[in-house]
This record gives structure tokens, sequence and C-alpha cells, in this order.
């Protein structure tokens, strides 16, 4: 098999093969970009994840049953602005309208459009504004419907990489938003993916499953989720690449391929969270096995205190401990190891040996900040991202309208 890397490479922004797109401003939002869609020229196999909030909203519900009743869409039609959550049944009359709506205008049954609504929770959709604005969405090479799912962010996340697939080039683009209520199974955020790769439907659910829980599912911004949050993918096979499947021997290649979009994205959320001024990575090694091993990632990076420690520069390393024993991790007491940015100040569960306190506190004033820890306990591995504590993010939320 021909090495990853030369067959993986990141490109500028755009679509796969077949895939096209509109984006505009319907009134949800004063001035911003707030309504759009993706469309495939032909069906696509299609996998999804939700949010496992309770409160799940009426376009997140529905989407998930258009998706499991078949396993393929051709269009995803999406709003910021208004989540369409906890509006009882009138909202889920709301979410159908659009679903039909929009199927309508592209000569397609209901069944092959997903939806997708994030913003304000508790409102009704402006129906007619959305309709008016579907009536005037057209097929277009545009990007703007990156722009037009944000909500609290400061800017759009967008990735595209090119592979090759048994001699022929297909693209995975993804693009999503999320800046808080970031805590996911899942977080505030939608995150969509589009592949020209001809792939199997059973196989695409399973492997998103499988890359969310090591992507999105391991970033953390404030320990809230919401109620409308999805990652859905379509891969419409436009490439003309044999079927990837658990037996085609080209999958490790799209595996990588589409978990190094999602760790993009992921890490962008969390670097991209609410007030934040700095990306954290925690890496957590020598675990049991790789779930507890991203549960105390996990855990690191979400504790208020070790976001506060490292809002304010402090090589506190005791919060970082305190982390890993509220966990039901298995670790050896008595040896565990942490490191901040590569500076060691825990052996053994115990302060080095003339510990360089200055050196960690200075390498704090980074934008980039990684924890390193060995639990001491098997061969397993797992990582988490996330950000600091910041003033900032709590006007934002005090005053978020």
């Amino acid at each position: 098999m021909q090495e990853l890397d030369a067959v993986i490479k990141k490109i500028g922004f755009t679509w796969p093969q077949g895939f096209h797109s509109d984006a505009m401003n319907v009134g949800i939002k004063a001035d911003k970009l707030d309504f759009g869609w993706l469309v495939s020229e032909v069906p696509a196999s299609a996998a999804g994840v939700y949010t496992t909030n309770q409160f799940q909203a009426a376009p997140t519900k529905l989407t998930k049953e258009t998706i499991n009743n078949g396993h393929q869409l051709q269009a995803v039609v999406m709003n910021s602005g208004n989540a369409n959550s906890c509006t009882g049944p009138q909202g889920e009359a709301n979410a159908k309208q659009v679903q039909e709506q929009t199927a309508s205008k592209l000569g397609l049954d209901s069944s092959m459009v997903a939806v997708a609504s994030t913003g304000i929770i508790g409102k009704q959709l402006p129906m007619a504004k959305i309709e008016a604005g579907i009536s005037k969405l057209q097929l277009t090479d545009s990007t703007k419907i990156t722009e037009a799912v944000l909500t609290t962010d400061t800017h759009a996340k967008t990735i595209s990489i090119e592979l090759n697939l048994g001699g022929k080039n297909i693209i995975i683009s993804g693009f999503c938003k999320g800046s808080g209520m970031i805590h996911p199974n899942m977080a505030t955020m939608l995150g969509f993916v589009t592949t020209d790769a001809n792939v199997d439907a059973d196989y695409l659910q399973s492997l998103l499953i499988d890359e969310t829980n090591q992507t999105f599912n391991q970033i953390t911004v404030d320990g809230d989720t919401s109620t409308n949050d999805m990652v859905v993918i379509m891969a419409n096979g436009m490439a003309g690449n044999s079927e990837i499947n658990q037996n085609n021997e080209d999958k490790a290649i799209f595996e990588s391929g589409l978990k190094s979009v999602m760790t993009y994205l992921a890490k962008q959320i969390a670097e991209d969270g609410e007030g934040a001024t700095k990306l954290v990575e925690v890496n957590v090694n020598s675990a049991l096995n790789q779930l507890e091993a991203q549960e105390v990632a996990k855990e690191i990076v979400g504790s208020s205190l070790v976001k506060a420690m490292l809002f304010g520069e402090d090589a506190n390393w005791g919060r970082i401990m305190d982390a890993i024993g509220k966990t039901d991790a298995h670790l050896d007491v008595t040896g565990v190891s942490v490191w901040l940015n590569g500076i060691q100040l825990v052996e053994q569960s115990q302060p080095v040996d003339g510990i360089d306190l200055e050196a960690a506190r200075k390498s704090l004033a980074t934008h980039n900040v990684v924890i390193d820890v060995d639990l001491g306990a098997g061969n397993a591995s797992g990582t988490a991202w996330g950000c600091d504590l910041t003033y900032k993010y709590v006007q934002i939320n005090a005053a978020y309208e």
C-alpha cells in the first residue's frame, strides 16, 4: 500500500465533484448570512451522529430519522440565528416544512433532504422569511454556506484534502461551526463533510461514529452540550473509485483522510472557544485502554480550574492532578507523571526535584499549550482539545441574545 503521506495532501477549500451550495441573509439575523444549502448532483451515501442532549431539537430529530431511513441524502438545508429547539409540535412541523419546500425546489423526494439549525432556543422559525429564501437559493460554487452557519464563532472553519484511491483523485471537504456550549456527545456544533469518493453507506456510518469519538467528542470549551448538534457526511461517488467498504484495500487511506479532516475541524472549534486565548491539547499515555485515556484527557482539558490556571499563565500542576484523580480510570497512584509544554513537573506523583516553575510559567505565554500525562497503567493513549477560560467567555454568555 502507498505511504499515506504520499496520497493525502491539504488543498485550498473547495467542493468535491458534484457538490454545490448557496447562502444568503433571509432576515433571521440583522445583517449576516443566516441561511443556505449544500446540494449533491446525485444521491450520496450519508451518515450522521447527533447530540445526546435529551432536548433534541426538531431539525436534529428530523435529520436523524431521515438518514436512518435510507442512509442516502442529496441536500442539507441549514440556518443560523434560530435553533428551532424547545418549540413543540409547531417547531417539528416547521422543520418538516423546510425539508419539503427544499425538496420541492430541487425536484427531490423529501427523504433526500436533511435540515440543520443553530442559534437561540425557544423561538419559532420565521417561516415566511425561510420560504422566501428557499425560492431564491441557487446551485453555485460559492463557499458562503461555511459562514452562514456561524453564531458566536469568530471565523469560518474549513478544510479540504485530496487523496489518491486506486488511481483516482478524490476530495474530502469539511466545515463546521462551534464556539460555545462545547462538550460534545455532542456540543453546539454543526459539522458537514462532503466527498466525491464512492463509499458504502453502512461502512460510512460505522466509520463516522468511530472517528467522532476520537475527534469531535474529545473537545470541550465549557462543559455544556447543545440540543442541535450533529455531524453529517455525504459521499456521492462521482470520483469513480472502487467502492470503499470494510474489505476494500484502500480503506486505510480513506479512514486516515477522514480522520485528518475531522481532527482539524475539532481543533478549530476548541481554538475558537468563546473568549479563548489558547488552544490546549492534552495527551494521556500509558492508560489501561483507549477509553480511559480519552476520559482522563477530556477531564483535564474540561476542568474549570485547569482552564483558569492556563489563562492566568500559572503552572499550578496540582490542578492537573486533581482532574486526573476525579476520574475512575485505572492508574498508578504513586507513578503518575505530568509535563507542561515539555517541561516535566510531576514524577511518580510528586513534584520533580529542582522543578523549574518559572520556566513552565513562561511557556504558558504561547498560544498553544500541550499537557502530557503518563498514568503508568497500560499501553493505551488518548487526546483531547480545549481552551482556556477567560473573562471574555463570561461577558459573551452574559450578554448573548
